[in-house]
């Protein structure tokens, strides 16, 4: 697992690079944290790794995971359990919705 800045997200999304972006939290939360382009696979669930695994079609495609903002630990926990499974590229944008928004980006898009 390794951490993922603001700009290098916002460079793989305009550069449309083929990665996987997770929202780690609850279908409830996720609405009001959406990054364009994510798609929702809260991290509680006991077949986490297993649905990463199915949307992404392959542990070699890289994830970046988030959560709300950088006091959540969601997306910490989700990467450690995506390296623990097997998943060669994985990214935690620890900054999370809070950061991405506060740059200027839109969330709910």
């Amino acid at each position: 697992m390794r951490p993922i800045t603001i700009e290098q997200l916002k460079t793989a999304q305009s550069n449309q690079s083929n990665f996987l972006l997770v929202n780690t939290l609850d279908p409830e939360q996720f609405e009001k944290t959406k990054i364009a382009d994510s798609v929702n696979i809260p991290q509680s669930q006991e077949n986490f790794t297993e649905r990463v695994a199915e949307v992404a079609s392959s542990k070699e495609k890289p994830v970046v995971v988030y959560c709300a903002s950088k006091q959540c630990d969601s997306s910490t926990q989700a990467a450690q359990k995506l390296d623990k499974a097997g998943f060669k590229d994985v990214y935690d944008f620890e900054g999370g919705a809070k950061a991405w928004q506060e740059a200027g980006e839109p969330i709910g898009a």
